[in-house]
């Protein structure tokens, strides 16, 4: 019998939506099940820090988890650390204290205010004084892709035709329509999230997680036996199945 391996959407800084979670997670499969965490802990919801303590906690215990990098997650890192405040996969016009990125909301889970006011670079001075170097160097450490069996785990999918060892890792971050308009079979299942759907979608040759837990939408958790899948609820296991094309 395949061990059942679990994977967790984009999170976005909610706090509850992850308690809750993993909750189901241990209803599901007990308090060892190995889950894999695709990325994006932070912006926009209002407990980034919170989210990243848990994970750490979770990694200082010794849970069976692996936890991948997002592009949110190195927008952060690349702010505090760099002073870096718009990432070159970005439109011009953006940047990551706007509130569509949502890295303002992750400061304040800090206690740091940015006001209209503001420099940049008195905000980044208030970010490196409140972000402890513990969650700055858990992130840097954050893999870009985990493969296991016939699944591969990845935050925003890969450049198809490209072997994985030679992926870059913007495009493990930020890709999105050279991966999702591809139709073409992978040599594994790609499990991601990054380009939020209403609801987790299975599309043959990907399973897509990210439901929108950073707009306020369920946060997707997915169980896999093989390559088969079902998304955990309250009433027990759904099957998640391929569309009809």
């Amino acid at each position: 019998m395949t061990s059942p391996i679990y994977a967790v959407g984009d999170i976005h800084g909610q706090l509850a939506m992850l308690e809750d979670a993993l909750h189901l997670i241990e209803q599901d499969g007990g308090p060892d099940a190995r889950v894999v965490f695709l990325g994006d802990y932070v912006d926009r919801g209002p407990d980034s820090r919170g989210v990243l303590d848990l994970l750490i906690a979770g990694q200082r215990a010794g849970r069976n988890w692996v936890t991948v990098k997002g592009n949110h997650d190195r927008m952060m890192v690349r702010f505090v650390q760099e002073c870096e405040i718009a990432d070159k996969q970005l439109p011009i016009t953006l940047n990551w204290l706007n509130p569509r990125l949502g890295g303002q909301d992750t400061l304040a889970s800090y206690g740091v205010e940015v006001t209209d006011n503001d420099r940049i670079y008195q905000v980044h001075e208030r970010a490196c004084a409140a972000v402890p170097p513990t969650h700055l160097d858990f992130i840097n450490a954050l893999p870009t892709y985990h493969q296991e069996g016939d699944l591969l785990f990845v935050h925003a999918g890969i450049r198809p035709g490209i072997p994985l060892p030679q992926q870059s890792e913007d495009d493990l971050i930020w890709i999105r329509q050279e991966f999702l308009g591809d139709s073409g079979q992978h040599p594994w299942l790609v499990v991601h999230g990054h380009t939020p759907v209403d609801r987790a979608e299975h599309c043959g040759n990907r399973v897509n997680l990210d439901a929108g837990a950073g707009y306020g939408r369920p946060l997707a958790t997915a169980v896999f036996e093989g390559q088969d899948c079902w998304l955990l609820t309250g009433a027990g296991r759904v099957p998640l199945t391929p569309s009809p094309s």
